[in-house]
């Protein structure tokens, strides 16, 4: 009943953007508002957001790395490196965004749908009645 829930949210939210702003629709939904002090403030808080989210995001993937290259518990000069990497990666590419895009779908499908039935599959396989293992093995699937 949830999923249905996040997808009528999400599907609606899609709507509204069309309706909204028509077929003219820009990638991101923030180059779609008019040029002035709201839209600047909003793309402004975006970008802040960001570069205070980046390192909770990336902080996994430094301590993979620290702990594969250094043998220090912390090693400034190579998260300097990856940070580095990754700004280069996202200016080289071209059409970063669609990339991106394609990137977070299927992390959230996976997410959202895959996981979720996953674990409820293990966790209640002796429970679960034919129904509930068919619409369990029906999202881990599709």
């Amino acid at each position: 009943m949830e999923i249905a829930f996040i997808s009528l949210l999400s599907d609606g939210f899609g709507v509204l953007r069309y309706f909204a702003f028509g077929k003219n629709i820009k990638d991101i939904i923030t180059t779609n508002l008019e040029q002035g002090l709201l839209s600047t403030f909003i793309q402004f808080s975006l970008c802040k957001n960001l570069f205070f989210t980046f390192p909770l995001m990336m902080n996994p993937i430094y301590e993979l790395i620290v702990r594969r290259f250094c043998e220090e518990r912390y090693c400034v000069w190579l998260r300097w490196l990856v940070v580095l990497i990754v700004t280069f990666i996202a200016l080289v590419v071209p059409n970063f965004a669609d990339f991106l895009s394609l990137v977070g779908r299927s992390v959230c499908i996976v997410l959202g749908f895959v996981l979720p039935a996953l674990f409820h599959l293990i966790s209640f396989k002796d429970e679960l009645q034919w129904h509930g293992l068919v619409s369990d093995d029906a999202l881990i699937v599709i």
